[in-house]
This record gives structure tokens, sequence and C-alpha cells, in this order.
């Protein structure tokens, strides 16, 4: 995927890009489902663009087999006009619009998946920046929320947010990794079929993040959060797992010349592979039965998913 990765790099590394841009090269390579909505917020606007690829035996075909969504998640993709060029930010949007042309060619290829995949990111290369503790992040015109009504669609039944992940000391490894499942509050086990996919991409030993209660509860309720990866978690009832581009020492969101196209590629990859075994049905992100009865033992966790008691 290195030619569709940096295709994605060279379009949204520009002052000028926007949502509707990209729909157009999205477009001229044969996609057809696409929406792009302009929100302005406090600090400027964004693009939110959203994605559907028809699989062959979809739910858009009037089929049954499961839709994976993907998720680009990301403050902005630029800093402008207080750093030039793309941000190490930008890696989800990177990731998710690579997904969508690779996913495009190889419709055109006859490559056609079982299930309809929906990808949605945001574009905005004019981001505001933030503070944050070991290095600052990159902010967003919109606030969360908003991001997941965008980008958290009622369809998806399973969701990998996308999301650089290099501002910490807590997982250092160079490349990407995948964080445990995420489901109603619940941090379940690491899915043994995306670590064995993760393996077969990478031809390494798989990394996961070691994420806390902290980081699956919403923004805004004054507490860390390692990112914004799990924030599509406290949108939806569907199992949610971060895909994380990583780095071996902590790297500012607002940084540029940070990203690194070939992790950019493992990452778009993998979840490439994970659409193509989730819509056949042969890949799972979580053990329902073993849900039902950590429920039926401990009860709800959907209260993490809120903001809490005020």
């Amino acid at each position: 995927m290195m030619k569709q990765v940096i295709e994605a790099y060279e379009l949204l590394d520009s002052a000028y890009i926007t949502g509707e841009k990209v729909a157009e090269v999205l477009r001229e390579r044969g996609l057809e489902n696409i929406e792009v909505h302009r929100i302005e917020g406090e600090k400027g606007s964004t693009d939110f663009i959203k994605i559907v690829v028809p699989g062959k035996n979809g739910k858009l075909s009037g089929g049954d087999s499961p839709t994976l969504g993907v998720i680009g998640r990301l403050g902005g993709i630029g800093a402008r006009p207080e750093m030039i060029g793309l941000v190490s930010d930008a890696d989800g949007a990177i990731t998710a619009i690579a997904v969508a042309l690779k996913l495009a060619d190889m419709g055109r290829n006859g490559d056609i998946l079982e299930g309809d995949v929906i990808i949605a990111t945001h574009i905005c290369p004019n981001a505001p920046t933030q503070p944050h503790d070991p290095v600052p992040f990159m902010g967003s015109p919109v606030d969360i929320a908003t991001m997941n009504k965008y980008e958290v669609d009622p369809r998806m039944d399973a969701i990998l947010s996308v999301d650089t992940t290099k501002g910490n000391r807590i997982i250092n490894v160079r490349g990407f990794a995948i964080t445990p499942t995420v489901k109603e509050g619940w941090i379940l086990r690491v899915s043994d079929d995306l670590l064995d996919i993760m393996q077969y991409v990478t031809g390494k030993m798989p990394a996961v993040v070691p994420i806390t209660m902290q980081d699956i509860t919403p923004y805004g309720n004054g507490v860390y959060h390692l990112n914004s990866i799990l924030q599509p978690a406290t949108a939806t009832d569907a199992p949610v797992v971060g895909v994380a581009i990583t780095t071996e020492i902590p790297v500012p969101g607002c940084a540029t010349g940070a990203s690194h196209v070939v992790d950019i590629e493992q990452a778009a990859r993998f979840c490439i592979e994970v659409a193509k075994g989730f819509g056949r049905g042969k890949v799972k992100f979580y053990d329902e039965e073993e849900f039902k009865r950590l429920v039926e033992l401990y009860g709800s966790m959907k209260h993490l998913q809120t903001l809490g008691r005020k």
C-alpha cells in the first residue's frame, strides 16, 4: 500500500486542502458514496469526510455481512501558521484516506470485500495546538462530541480507531500497536485474531498499548487521557480497537517531518486485512459469550461512556 499512502500524504500536505478536494480525488478513483460536512468551531473549521465502500454481501446491497468502521482520529493535519507542513497528528487521516484509495483500487481490479467498509476522518490544515505532558498535542477547532457525531456511524459493527500515539512514554516501539478491545465501558482481552493479523502484516511480534480506565472515558471530565484514540468507544456499543502509530521516544503531535510512511503503510495494510476477514465473519474483536458473562457477573459499565457524576 505504499503507493496509496504516498498519494494520501501528498494530497493532504497542503495549506489549501479541503474535504471536498479529497472527495474529488476519491470520486475520480471510483468511489461514489462520500459525504463532506464543514463544521465551524470556536477556533476555526474542519471538514468531516465519510466514505462508504460497499461489499459484495454488505448491508448496503441487502446482505448480512458485518460492516467495519475505520476512523482516522486526530486534532488536525496541520498547525498553520505556527507550523509549516503536515504534523505528526496527521497520521490517522493519512491512514484513513490511504485505506479508501486502496479499497477503490482493489474494487476496480475485481477484489471486492464481502462486507461494507465505512471510513471517516476530518481534514483541518489549520488546527490549534494545546499543552500536554510530556509533549504538546494538537488541538482541534471542534470538540470530541462533534467528532464522534460525524465519525462514529451506527452502521459500524466494529471500529478500528487509527491515531498517532507518540506523545507518551507508555508505548515505546517504532511502528504501530493495537489496544485491547473496548466495548460499552469494558476493557476486554486483546483479540487473538487481530494479534495474528498484526504479526502477519509486520513480520514481528505484536505490540499492545497498555490503556487505563481514564483513557476510555470521554474528554472533558478533567482526568488525564493517553490521547483520544479510544474516544469513539464513548459513542457506540460496537467494539472499538485503537490502532496506534507509535515511536520509541515522545514526539509532539504538532511536530512536522515526523510522519513515517513505512509505519503508516503497515497500519493501513493492517486495516485492510482486518476488513477482509471481518466482512467474512472470520475475524472477531471480542468473545460474545465472555462479554455476556462479564455483564451478568459485574453489571454494565456504560456509565464510563459518560462524563460521570457532576
